[in-house]
């Protein structure tokens, strides 16, 4: 599902993703790298669009990318989801910050919008 491998294999990636996503959801801000904050405003977009279906399908599929985690699930379709009833996507805003100063990767914070 993943565009970028951003060097890892598949399995270390999707868990990332999955780990970057819940805490994007949990916190509503986290602070990353620019490539990881760009792939993963996918999932997290994806992840609000089912709470707005609000089926059991969609449930469901939230709890198998989020690694079984009820309350990022929970979080999601119930506060969340209400909250971006009226928005049609773009529930994300990636914000540029200076570069990490060990490795000069460009950095950036990921938050929910609003």
């Amino acid at each position: 599902m993943a565009y970028r491998k951003l060097g890892r294999d598949n399995k270390h990636r999707r868990s990332m993703l999955a780990n970057l996503t819940r805490e994007v959801i949990m916190n509503e801000q986290v602070t990353t790298t620019l490539t990881r904050a760009k792939e993963v405003r996918k999932f997290v977009d994806k992840m609000i669009t089912y709470g707005k279906n609000g089926s059991l399908v969609s449930r469901r599929k939230a709890l198998a990318f989020l690694e079984n985690d009820t309350t990022a699930v929970k979080k999601v379709f119930d506060e969340l989801a209400p909250r971006y009833e009226k928005r049609n996507g773009g529930y994300t805003r990636i914000l540029k910050l200076d570069e990490r100063r060990g490795d000069d990767a460009q950095m950036a914070i990921i938050s929910l919008v609003d």
